[in-house]
Formats: C-alpha cells, sequence, structure tokens
C-alpha cells in the first residue's frame, strides 16, 4: 500500500490527480484487458472510473476507450509527458504574471500612499549579515527556492543546520544548477536533508527567494548571466508578499521529492539509490557520474541493469518502478 502511495505522489506530480494515478498503475499491473477490468484492479467503477480514464487518455498515457468493454493499453509516455511539462510551464508563466501584477498593484497603491518600509534594499557586504539573522529569526518555518549564483556567507550551512536543530521546519525547492554546482550538493544540501529538510527539485526556480515564517521574505536581484548576487529585497507583508508565499507553494507542490542520502528501505544499493534520486531530480549523465564517482559508460551500464531489474523500457517508466519498489 505505501508503494502504491509513492507511485500515485509521483504521478500527482506530473499533474494526474488520485483515481487516475491508481488507474494508470493498474493499467501497467494489467494491460492489455477490458476498461472495466483495469478499473476493478484499481477500485473504480461507474463516473470515477470513466472520468479517471479520461484524464490518463487527455494526458496521452492511455489508448481511447469508448465503453467499459474495450480493450486498453498504456501508450509510450514521451508525448504525454511534453503535454504535462508545457501544462506546468504554463502554471509558473501565470505565478510569474501573478507576481509581477501584484508587485505593480502594491508600488501604486501602497508606496504612493503611505511612506512605510515595506520594501528594503540591501546591497553588498550587508547581505550576508542580514541572511544570517533572518535564519536566527525563524520561529516556525523558512521556505527558500535555492539556485545559483551564490552570495558567499561564511558559515551559512552550520546557521542552516542550527535552525533545523531548534525544531524550525526547512522547506527548500532546488533547481537543477544547485544540483550541479560544484560542491553544493556534497556540502549543503545533504547534510542539511539528513538534519531534517524537506528537499525537492525543479528544473528551475522562478527567482530566488527565502521567506521566514509569515513575517517577511528576502528576495535576490541577483544577474544569473553574470553570475552576480549583491542586491537584495526585504519584502514585509503586503500584496507583494502573500504572491511570492503563493508562488512558492506552487512550486512546492509541483517539484519532485529529493532526498539525497537518506536511508530507504528496498534492497538497493546505496550507489544506486543516489543514482536514481539524482536521475529523478533532473541532474544531468555527467553531473550524475560525477558525483557517484563513475564514468559515463559505467553510468549506462548502470542504467541499464536498473531499468532490467525493473522491467522498464524507459527512465520514466523506470522512475515509477522505483516509487513502487520503495526505492525512492
Amino acid at each position: 500500500m505505501r508503494r502504491m502511495a509513492n507511485a500515485s505522489e509521483a504521478l500527482r506530480i506530473l499533474g494526474i490527480d488520485h483515481d487516475a494515478g491508481r488507474l494508470y498503475l493498474a493499467l501497467l499491473e494489467s494491460a492489455p484487458a477490458p476498461l472495466g477490468e483495469i478499473g476493478t484492479a484499481a477500485g473504480l467503477e461507474g463516473p470515477e472510473l470513466t472520468a479517471a480514464y479520461g484524464e490518463l487518455v487527455a494526458a496521452g498515457l492511455a489508448s481511447v476507450a469508448v465503453d467499459g468493454h474495450d480493450v486498453v493499453s498504456p501508450l509510450p509516455p514521451a508525448a504525454g509527458l511534453e503535454m504535462l511539462g508545457r501544462h506546468r510551464a504554463a502554471e509558473l508563466d501565470e505565478s510569474r504574471i501573478a507576481v509581477g501584477g501584484a508587485f505593480e498593484s502594491f508600488r501604486r497603491q501602497r508606496l504612493a500612499a503611505h511612506r512605510d518600509d515595506l520594501v528594503e534594499v540591501v546591497t553588498g557586504d550587508a547581505i550576508g549579515p542580514r541572511m544570517r539573522q533572518a535564519w536566527a529569526s525563524a520561529r516556525e518555518q523558512i521556505r527558500q527556492f535555492d539556485s545559483p549564483p551564490y552570495f558567499p556567507i561564511p558559515g551559512a550551512t552550520d546557521d542552516a543546520l542550527a535552525t533545523l536543530a531548534r525544531g524550525v521546519t526547512q522547506r527548500v525547492v532546488y533547481s537543477r544548477e544547485s544540483l550541479e554546482h560544484p560542491g553544493t550538493l556534497e556540502a549543503v544540501i545533504e547534510p542539511c536533508i539528513e538534519a531534517g529538510e524537506q528537499a525537492r527539485v525543479l528544473p528551475s526556480v522562478p527567482v530566488k527567494l527565502v521567506i521566514i515564517d509569515d513575517a517577511y521574505a528576502l528576495v535576490s536581484l541577483s544577474i544569473k548571466e553574470a553570475d552576480v548576487h549583491n542586491t537584495m529585497l526585504i519584502v514585509q507583508p503586503c500584496g507583494l508578499f502573500s504572491a511570492l508565499v503563493a508562488l512558492f507553494e506552487q512550486a512546492w507542490h509541483n517539484a519532485l521529492p529529493f532526498h539525497g542520502r537518506t536511508p530507504r528501505p528496498g534492497g538497493l544499493l546505496p550507489a544506486d539509490r543516489r543514482l536514481l534520486w539524482l536521475l529523478a531530480g533532473g541532474a544531468s549523465d555527467d553531473v550524475i557520474a560525477r558525483e557517484i564517482g563513475v564514468s559515463r559508460r559505467t553510468l549506462f551500464r548502470r542504467v541499464q541493469i536498473l531499468m532490467a531489474r525493473l522491467g522498464a523500457t524507459s527512465r520514466f517508466q523506470m522512475a515509477l518502478q522505483a516509487q513502487r519498489c520503495g526505492w525512492l
């Protein structure tokens, strides 16, 4: 049952709801077979079965069925994943527009009418102390988007570990570039995960952001192309702050969980589990090979062995099967 829940979570991240996720797993297990039989295996019937299967068809993951007696089967997921990926990209674009609109509204309505310091600009050497102060001030939770470029702050990882030790919940969405940035995975990300940080990964994050409790947010005005991070906004509760919180929660919902080196049951070698998590996190083959200490050729061979063990014909199917086996 727990493995089924893990696989359903993987499908949910792709935008497939709970019932459709159960049905897809039953489809992978039993197809080709009549739709009614697949529905019975998933515990669905009638309108619920019709709606769930219709979602799979719309996502390009299953063949079309006219009625419950049709023999159905899963489709190669490449086209469906492309559709889902575009849908997620559109959602992030809408979120960026919402944040921009909220800021414009804030600027026109609040700053024009009041002289409250709702947004403070911090630059240069003042950034490090303010960020350390922010971590120390957290009482309940920290929410963060993490991506290069990084501002050099001595002791930043120790501050994060100390915050976790105080019982503060820390949720971080890392970009793929964070995993690929030299030294960041082993020296920063994995120690925090082992200390209790909840981490997820997206191909990219819309902004470098830290939200402290429901009190204020730190927003980097970094220049990615020049690898420069020398200006930061501190945003107090207002329309812009609410939009930043909503943007984080939507990205967190869509991101893939990442557990680093954390031990998990499932009878898998630690190096292979690490390989799977890096692969699921979107890291490139070069980065994965470097992180687990093998050549690209050896990495390819290991991936092929894992696919064979899981009975998978693609990396996507391997990820789903690994979730079901409790390997991720």
